[in-house]
């Protein structure tokens, strides 16, 4: 292909780009090139562990254990919070966020930075539903590569994931005992 060739190309995805972003957001900033960087990013990520699992020599298990679902699905629910809401890793989420507020049981509030390459970042970093599908990732590669460590980690962040909510549970019933008893008394 000729220089000219390549330029009228690269003119003609770059309008197209721009064309499918304005209609997409409908008035509306949306960071669709931040969104798209990092879906590649995970698919480079988990490429990579897959590449891993396959040269580990490893077989696969025909379907995943019952156990091993439920396991996964608690420890990545509690280990996406902690990476996402928690304060005490707020430090890692400082360069992308915005603190806004305390948002329940030691956990924060905060906003993506609306400054180039820092809006995805942020978002992904604050929602644990985004950082929820990097956990599951990499606990089922670590369960295909190193099995035992795996489901120990992740036995502890369930155990964490249960005694969060046994102090959960534990402050409404402390609550509802002192507002019945202040009620009560006057």
């Amino acid at each position: 292909m000729s220089t000219a060739t390549d330029r009228r190309l690269a003119r003609r995805l770059h309008a197209l780009v721009h064309s499918t972003k304005r209609d997409y957001s409908a008035g509306s900033e949306r960071p669709l090139g931040g969104y798209l960087a990092a879906m590649t990013g995970f698919g480079a990520y988990t490429a990579a562990w897959a590449a891993v699992v396959r040269l580990s020599g490893r077989p696969l298990p025909d379907r995943p254990a019952p156990a091993d679902i439920v396991l996964t699905s608690v420890a990545a629910f509690r280990l996406s919070r902690l990476l996402s809401k928690a304060s005490v890793t707020s430090p890692l989420r400082a360069p992308f966020t915005r603190y806004v507020g305390p948002q329940g049981p030691a956990e924060l509030h905060e906003v993506a930075r609306e400054e180039a390459g820092k809006e995805t970042v942020g978002e992904l970093m604050t929602c644990p539903f985004c950082t929820g599908v990097w956990m599951v990732s990499t606990l089922t590669a670590g369960q295909l590569l190193w099995p035992r460590a795996t489901r120990t980690a992740m036995g502890a962040l369930t155990a964490l994931a249960g005694a969060d909510a046994l102090q959960l549970a534990y402050a409404a019933l402390v609550d509802r005992t002192t507002g019945d008893h202040d009620d009560e008394g006057g």
